[in-house]
């Protein structure tokens, strides 16, 4: 099963954890833009591929349809902007559980992620730095005494590690502490966005945690700051929880409302949907509701999602279809045994 329909440890709160490593190749520019360029540092990639190992295919954004390239958006495996911007120079190198995607030609010439569900840091860290030391020592990377990694962003030099974790949140936001929270924690240096990176507010109270210093720290003070944040978070958001729980009919009124609506609609936005799922999602975690498990919850979150869910369903829809089948597919999970 591929890690992100999996639970981890502390999957009620920290949904997945993500490690990554800026990098760009010796004797390459930064930021290519020339076909010609473009196509010499994918071929040394490819020729490569094999020695890399990992089980690692090489796939072209060109070559994927929308759906399929959204679909790896959903899966935050590759970033919004990369989908849509690096259609004819972006490629990635994937394994089949999904949990390594390298991003070719974003910003740097490579974008290396490894993933784990829960909040699995340290794991993820020292498997991401044996998969970045075996490219390195094939590939060669430009690297800087003073400056560390070079990065075509100054920000991302250095360590040039990015290490993040999702977070749901749902009982800050009905007690309405999710602000302060946030405030607080803004000191760390941290980021705090929406789950795909945008700064608005999300359906579905899930928050991307991540670092913003590179340089001038190390791998390992950029992953205790992210911990120290994150146990902070988990610690809120289940105080949160239990305050909730103290006025148990009302919890539990709104979580068995959600889950009639999702088990009996017939049609359902996707707004609606993650809203209601995330409610669910807190039930099953409680304890709650017990008609779920923690596997169709992430295939709740998952398979709703629009491209995600006509990958499933092997069908393309428009948006009005796409809210029927939506129901549909709900119940379909629902209802496994």
């Amino acid at each position: 099963m591929n890690w992100y329909l999996q639970s981890g440890r502390d999957s009620d709160v920290v949904t997945s954890t993500r490690i990554r490593f800026a990098r760009n190749i010796q004797g390459f520019k930064f930021n290519l833009k020339t076909k010609n360029e473009v196509d010499k540092l994918k071929n040394k990639i490819k020729e490569n591929l094999y020695s890399i190992g990992y089980n690692l295919k090489y796939l072209e954004l060109k070559d994927m349809d929308d759906i399929t390239k959204m679909s790896l958006v959903e899966k935050n495996l590759i970033s919004p902007e990369y989908a849509l911007n690096k259609n004819d120079i972006g490629a990635i190198l994937i394994n089949d559980e999904e949990n390594i995607c390298i991003m070719i030609n974003d910003d740097d010439h490579l974008k290396i992620q490894v993933f784990s569900s829960g909040f699995e840091l340290e794991n993820t860290l020292n498997f991401a730095i044996e998969l970045d030391k075996k490219i390195e020592d094939l590939l060669g990377y430009s690297i800087n005494k003073k400056y560390g990694y070079l990065t075509t962003l100054p920000t991302n030099c250095g360590t040039g590690l990015k290490a993040s974790v999702l977070v749901h949140l749902p009982a800050l936001e009905k007690t309405r502490n999710i602000d302060r929270v946030f405030y607080t924690i803004n000191n760390f240096d941290i980021n705090i966005r929406g789950e795909y990176g945008q700064d608005n507010e999300n359906a579905q109270n899930v928050y991307q945690i991540s670092n913003k210093k590179t340089l001038g720290v190390t791998e390992q003070e950029i992953i205790e700051n992210i911990k120290v944040v994150t146990n902070k978070l988990i610690e809120q958001e289940r105080k949160a929880r239990k305050f909730l729980a103290k006025d148990n009919i009302d919890l539990e009124d709104t979580i068995y409302r959600s889950f009639g609506i999702l088990k009996n609609c017939r049609k359902i936005s996707l707004d609606e949907s993650q809203r209601l799922i995330s409610n669910v999602k807190m039930g099953t975690d409680l304890g709650i509701i017990k008609e779920l498990t923690d596997s169709k919850v992430q295939k709740l979150i998952l398979f709703t999602k629009p491209a995600s869910m006509q990958k499933y369903l092997g069908e393309q829809y428009e948006t009005l279809e796409r809210d029927i089948k939506r129901a549909e597919v709900i119940k379909n999970i629902m209802n496994e045994k």
